[in-house]
């Protein structure tokens, strides 16, 4: 958990210097063809990857491994899973003969992020996260992700992405800057932005059927790429901040419309079940494998939040069901009523936490409100901030030399203020034997005794819905009955 979040909760602001970071992001998410994952991930700044990166046909040359490197870094570092690595390298080149461009040569990456999200570079460098990995539910649903990224690569995708996008960047400037006309300017801004979105959005769309294309040349079931969306839509779907789909500027399509398009093109190839799954060798690749957070980058354990790394640990109210995101920890209760945001801010030394809230919050604060107490034996300032359909309980909060900012919102003008403060005063450094007991959770793969899948969903560690998110990570549908003796995944500490 770094930085912060906006857009969960209306109101908040982007520092500068947290703006800059973002704008980077953008960029980079132009180079890279991310395509099967979690629509809010924010690609980060600090990599940048040529437009144009050398094509390769050798074995394992593999030029700009320094950008390459960076990439890895930012998304925590890249997994030591060998018996994943060699399965998934294997599914690779399968896919490869199976191609338009067998002569081309692909490395995968397995990076260690418990979202689930898969991205290709130029060069053929494909990378998926453990999040991916572990919601796959066969080899033919991962090899359907695996192919989808190697047909932005070989269709080209990024480097037309590029083009397009520079080439809309010039005009508008010239037009304001060289015709001295800055209307006609941000107007054609707006054009080449809905434009680039639809080509993104054809490009998705170019992929999955390409893709999907490949998957049965290889000998896959062609009908693994809905499955897969279809997990992956249930599984955004049980995300406790409430995530929805892409609005239509997104560059993904909604996983629904893609669900339909790689459902009629498995289709039209032949009926479901002629292409091979693979689901044992699946299994037995991923037991073991790491699941959902790293506890060094903060845990959620039930309705508590560990940091090791920062040193801290809260509790959230009964009701509500929190999640540790790349930028902040998310909270919201099951009808969506009441949420909360943590993060780390940054702050100047010496500055009043009174100034850092007014400056990290867009809406306007009750000035009345303000006040500078000792919250837990830290020092803090909390303010009241009154939306037109929320209201919000605003806190600054001093810890270790850091700077937290803790929120808390109540739909309508309900004051959320007796749970906020009782959420703030649990904020405290995390007890040294807390920490070494803290776990990573991991995929286990295991046989059912009985018919019911509530007997192995009693085993999940997961802060929440256990039997859905069991039925999810299995792609079983509510209502299914499991086969005595048939091996299942579970998330186990």
């Amino acid at each position: 958990m770094t930085g912060f979040l906006s857009g969960f909760l209306p109101g908040l602001r982007l520092p500068a210097r947290e703006r800059g970071g973002l704008a980077g992001a953008a960029l980079l998410a132009a180079l890279l063809a991310g395509c099967a994952g979690e629509q809010a991930v924010v690609m980060p700044a600090a990599v940048t990857v040529p437009a144009e990166a050398p094509r390769t046909t050798g074995a394992r040359e593999r030029p700009a491994d320094g950008d390459h490197a960076k990439l890895v870094a930012a998304f925590g570092g890249e997994v030591q899973a060998p018996a994943t690595q060699r399965f998934l390298t294997e599914i690779t080149e399968r896919l490869v003969k199976a191609g338009d461009r067998p002569d081309r040569s692909y490395a995968v990456t397995i990076l260690d992020s418990g979202v689930v999200n898969a991205f290709a570079l130029p060069n053929g460098r494909l990378y998926v996260t453990r999040g991916l990995v572990a919601l796959a539910s066969d080899t033919s649903e991962v090899a359907a992700v695996l192919a989808h990224e190697i047909a932005h690569v070989t269709l080209s995708h990024a480097n037309a992405r590029t083009e397009l996008e520079l080439r809309a960047q010039l005009v508008s400037r010239v037009v304001t800057d060289v015709l001295n006309d800055p209307t006609t300017g941000s107007q054609l801004r707006n054009q080449s932005r809905f434009a680039l979105a639809k080509f993104s959005r054809e490009q998705e769309f170019e992929a999955d059927e390409a893709g999907v294309r490949t998957l049965a040349r290889a000998g896959y079931d062609a009908f693994g790429a809905a499955r897969f969306l279809t997990a992956l839509n249930r599984t955004t779907a049980l995300k406790s901040s409430g995530a929805s789909e892409p609005d239509m500027l997104a560059t993904h399509p909604g996983t629904p419309e893609r669900i339909a398009l790689v459902t009629r093109a498995a289709r039209r190839i032949g009926a479901p079940g002629l292409g091979a799954d693979d689901r044992a060798r699946y299994l037995a690749a991923v037991d073991g494998l790491a699941y959902g957070d790293n506890p060094a980058e903060g845990a959620v354990r039930g309705r508590r939040f560990i940091h090791p790394g920062l040193g801290i640990a809260f509790e959230v109210p009964d009701g509500f069901s929190i999640e540790n995101t790349r930028n902040a920890v998310l909270g919201t209760t099951q009808e969506g009523s009441r949420r909360l945001l943590f993060d780390q801010v940054d702050s100047r030394e010496g500055q009043p936490l009174a100034e850092v809230l007014k400056a990290t919050w867009n809406d306007s604060i009750d000035e009345g409100s303000i006040e500078s107490r000792t919250v837990a034996g830290h020092e803090a300032a909390v303010a009241l901030s009154k939306g037109k359909d929320w209201t919000f309980r605003l806190a600054a909060i001093r810890l270790g030399g850091s700077t937290y900012r803790m929120i808390m919102a109540a739909k309508g003008a309900t004051d959320p203020d007796p749970a906020f403060r009782r959420w703030i005063g649990s904020l405290a450094p995390v007890r040294p034997e807390e920490a070494r007991s803290l776990r990573p959770l991991h995929v286990e793969v295991t046989a059912a005794a009985t018919e019911d899948p509530a007997e192995l969903a009693g085993r999940m560690a997961v802060p929440d819905k256990p039997l859905e998110r069991f039925l999810v990570l299995n792609g079983l549908e509510r209502g299914a009955r499991l086969k005595p003796g048939e091996r299942y995944k579970i998330v186990v500490e």
